[in-house]
């Protein structure tokens, strides 16, 4: 896969770097009403609106098909672009290559959206085979957005409810615990929409006992769900830009370098929580995606923009030996006003992970992917399929749900996907508690650690920060 950016140039106009005015002046970029170039994505902004540089466009595509053999496009900033280029894109590219992969970011801003309402921004993923980048299970099971201005607000995995960090950048979450609470069952609505494809047609009971579907919740101003499909998606918890999910736990998850409470989060449950968000995105419907060494704990220090910051902090120790937390306050010039934050964090010998920590995580992480890969069931390819296998069994209690549990089921009581398998179950507990959820049929555990069992043949007993996947035989 080759990310595409063909939204910017890094300069125009006569500057030494620019190359498309230099061909044809003006014509290749995208002008505001007094003909300034318009730069809303940090640079340049092409005009891919304009004919010829659609057709750059799908001629690059070609090459990179034909003479590199490469399999798929990750589109930057695709909001620049319009559904309509994107379509004619993909249409030629697959008329060629009908296994071709799309997909990229489709964030609702920027300097096409402002004036053609065919910008492609999420909302319009819906049927298109382009997967657009999902930030709404993201967001919800961080916490807050990539924004550093909410580094420390909490989400599903990172502490909401369930242990309140009470620190001063936390500036959303609410100090009442019951409005926490509120919000944990809300995000839990969200999550699963995001692990049944993000499909706006999804139906599911809410925490409040409605049943509605993935379009009619609401985050960030918009529908959760925006999907027809799977492919529609791309379901992640951490990517190049922003925080580490590392650095996002480490941020978020309680920490007070005094005897002061909440008392800091031992790592041990900072690795359990990262295995759990990966867990997540690993057994979810739809396109997963992982950033570079997430699996590896990987971290950056708190840098939140690392795009010129080099090895120091981008480095990767494929050793496994440290994952790069505690390497120096992240660079000033991307991280203003972090500097007090990140302090004390990185100081502190207790936040600093051990090899064992790291090879717990890659086993873990390895052992993840070889379940989903072992059945079709955690890959269904159409949002039929999806609408009619899978359920969730937490879900389906209503507002008597239990706030950070997750039991999703996939059936296939038809047999005619997996020979094997009858039901999958992927459970997934959150909080820092056992949890005993009742089940009926039998089980085997096919992924989880040992103290995750079935008691008498029909409960699930859950040990805290874990997410565990269950098979029952055809």
């Amino acid at each position: 896969v080759m990310d595409m950016v063909f939204n910017h140039t890094f300069s125009s106009g006569l500057a030494e770097d620019s190359v498309l005015d230099k061909i044809v002046p003006g014509y290749y970029y995208r002008l505001d009403s007094d003909g300034q170039v318009t730069n809303s994505s940090c640079c340049s902004d092409t005009a891919s609106e304009r004919w010829m540089m659609e057709k750059l466009m799908r001629d690059a595509l070609d090459s990179w098909r034909t003479i590199f053999h490469i399999d798929g496009f990750r589109f930057d900033l695709m909001n620049l672009h319009s559904l309509s280029t994107m379509k004619r894109l993909r249409d030629h590219t697959r008329e060629q290559d009908p296994s071709s992969l799309f997909y990229g970011e489709a964030w609702p801003f920027g300097s096409l959206l402002e004036r053609d309402s065919d910008a492609f921004v999420q909302t319009k993923a819906y049927g298109q085979s382009i997967g657009v980048f999902n930030d709404r299970i993201r967001d919800a099971l961080r916490g807050g957005t990539t924004d550093s201005k909410e580094k420390s607000d909490q989400g599903l995995v990172t502490g909401l409810f369930y242990d309140f960090n009470h620190e001063p950048a936390n500036r959303n979450t609410p100090v009442d615990m019951r409005a926490q609470r509120d919000k944990l069952l809300w995000l839990t609505d969200v999550v699963s929409i995001g692990m049944a494809g993000n499909l706006r047609d999804f139906p599911l009971r809410d925490a409040r006992g409605n049943w509605v579907t993935g379009g009619q919740i609401q985050f960030h101003g918009g529908p959760v769900g925006y999907a027809a499909g799977p492919e529609d998606t791309v379901n992640y918890v951490s990517a190049h830009d922003g925080y580490t999910l590392w650095d996002a736990l480490q941020a978020k998850l309680p920490f007070h370098s005094s005897w002061r409470e909440p008392a800091t989060v031992p790592v041990q449950e900072r690795v359990d929580r990262q295995i759990l968000a990966l867990g997540i995105v690993a057994f979810s419907q739809g396109i997963p995606f992982f950033d570079a060494g997430s699996e590896i704990l990987r971290s950056k220090s708190g840098d939140q923009n690392s795009y010129d910051s080099g090895d120091w902090f981008n480095r990767l120790d494929w050793s496994l030996q440290e994952n790069n937390w505690g390497r120096g306050l992240p660079p000033e010039f991307t991280n203003p006003e972090d500097w007090p934050f990140w302090r004390p964090r990185l100081a502190a010998p207790e936040l600093a992970v051990r090899p064992a920590d790291i090879a717990r995580t890659e086993n873990a992480f390895l052992e993840m992917l070889k379940v989903r890969r072992s059945s079709p069931l955690f890959r269904l390819r159409t949002g039929e399929e999806i609408k009619k296998r899978v359920r969730f069994l937490n879900s389906e209690l209503g507002a008597m749900q239990k706030p950070g549990l997750i039991v999703m089921q996939i059936s296939d009581e038809g047999k005619d996907l997996d020979p094997h398998w009858r039901r999958l179950l992927v459970a997934v507990n959150v909080t820092n508690e056992e949890i005993i959820f009742p089940v009926q049929g039998y089980w085997t555990r096919l992924h989880g650690n040992a103290s995750t069992k079935v008691l008498d043949g029909s409960q699930l007993q859950l040990p805290p920060r874990t997410i565990s996947v269950w098979g029952e035989e055809q």
